[in-house]
């Protein structure tokens, strides 16, 4: 394509006319999109309370942690060993039956991940 056929293209006014009911349909879409509502905000004024408490006892914690570890350390001569802190934990864990839990969650865990495949292979 040389410049003078170009140019020649483009010096041509075209009038753009669109096709039928191209018009009605972007109006349509325009009149819909005006009647829908806005979306619900999120109540943040609500969650806040919620997620304040949320972190202040994740706060305490860790400073309970934190105290209990370092107390720990200072009455025995050696750092708080990971035996020792593994066969406390092993024994919370049966005292309030964490085998069940356990099983539970990854049950509703399964059902959750069958469920999400069998919808997506409908496609």
């Amino acid at each position: 394509m040389r410049q003078d056929d170009l140019d020649r293209m483009l010096s041509k006014e075209q009038q753009i006319i669109p096709s039928s009911g191209f018009v009605n349909s972007v109006m349509d879409s325009v009149r819909r999109e005006a009647v829908t509502p806005a979306p619900i905000p999120f109540p943040w004024k609500r969650a806040l309370p919620g997620l304040a408490s949320v972190v202040l006892s994740l706060a305490l914690l860790l400073i309970a942690g934190g105290a209990l570890f370092t107390r720990g350390i200072a009455g025995q001569s050696q750092p708080l060993a990971l035996p020792f802190a593994q066969d406390r934990i092993l024994e919370a864990a049966r005292s309030i039956r964490a085998g069940w839990i356990v099983l539970a969650l990854l049950l509703s865990f399964a059902s959750a991940k069958l469920s999400i495949r069998f919808t997506t292979l409908r496609d």
